[in-house]
């Protein structure tokens, strides 16, 4: 088969390399294709294989020998679906491979804003310690997790993973979710109880027509004024202004955030100026374990399609 990877760049590294994937057929690698030059570069391919690429009706225009579309991800909203299904193209996502690593990466974000870690061994560093007067010096507020609420926003594998470690951690532990489950710890409430009652409001939704800009001016303001806003699933679930002047005004006591509308980080990003805000660039997923099993499903979803089962297809 004739397989093309559109932006290996955002996947492979020295260590966690396309070998698998080459040996499933010919293999054509690109670092990170621009939009205008994808259609030329996939036109002879049977599969595809991408993470963030769009593939719409003119980027996959040229592509006639194309059977299959596999994603490098849990969400597809870059692939048009309606197109593969109209011209048989089978999609395939990559879900559940990140659950350990984002539940992790939440409560890194957490863990620093309420232990302020890295400020700490910056005072460390500065050679400050050496000039306190006290073997503890109370310079920045520390918290502890226990006894606090964290209320998650979605209670799909990587919600429930959450719930689990903030149990270990004592806490009290509510849910929004558009379905009901049953998890062991969780309450499940409505969006507006959580943000009312919550110490931590944590978003693990996929970005979709329900939760596009669902964290706007009008949630910030229902939330605690020392309320932490976490932020690991999608930018679009959240209104970067509205955050931006919840923090500037205190109506919220801080954020942590992972990823943005626009991302790489555009220059005038305002979130680069908010107060008691920690921004990683979208790493949640990116461990050298979880992406080794992101290729390993990814591989396994290919050999399923030619085998004629149906793992993972979206379409």
């Amino acid at each position: 088969m004739k397989i093309v990877i559109t932006d290996a760049q955002t996947v492979f590294d020295e260590i966690v390399t396309a070998a698998p994937i080459y040996e499933l057929g010919e293999t054509k690698e690109f670092g990170l294709l621009k939009y205008d030059d994808v259609a030329e570069s996939i036109k002879d391919a049977e599969v595809i294989l991408c993470n963030k690429t769009v593939l719409d009706k003119n980027s996959l225009r040229l592509a006639k020998n194309l059977k299959y579309i596999g994603l490098f991800a849990t969400g597809y909203n870059n692939i048009d679906i309606e197109y593969c299904r109209e011209n048989g193209i089978a999609v395939c996502n990559a879900g559940s491979y990140s659950t350990n690593a984002v539940a992790q990466h939440t409560f890194a974000l957490i863990l620093e804003h309420f232990n302020n870690t890295a400020k700490y061994g910056k005072y460390v560093s500065d050679g400050k310690w050496k000039r306190s007067k006290t073997f503890s010096p109370f310079v920045y507020p520390l918290n502890e997790l226990a006894g606090k609420t964290i209320g998650i926003v979605g209670l799909g594998s990587i919600g429930t993973a959450v719930a689990k470690i903030a149990n270990a951690f004592e806490m009290k532990v509510i849910a929004y979710n558009r379905s009901q489950k049953n998890v062991e710890g969780v309450t499940q409430t409505d969006l507006d109880t959580l943000l009312r009652e919550s110490d931590i409001v944590t978003v693990h939704c996929p970005l979709n027509d329900d939760s596009q800009n669902m964290f706007d001016k009008a949630a910030f303001e229902k939330m605690k004024r020392s309320a932490l806003f976490v932020n690991t699933a999608r930018g679009g679930v959240m209104v970067e202004q509205d955050l931006y002047r919840a923090l500037k005004d205190g109506k919220i006591g801080g954020a942590c955030i992972d990823t943005l509308a626009v991302e790489p980080m555009v220059e005038d990003c305002i979130l680069m100026d908010a107060p008691n805000c920690i921004i990683t660039p979208h790493i949640a997923w990116a461990p050298v374990e979880t992406r080794q099993r992101l290729i390993d499903i990814v591989v396994e979803n290919i050999k399923s399609f030619y085998r004629g089962e149906r793992l993972n297809r979206v379409v």
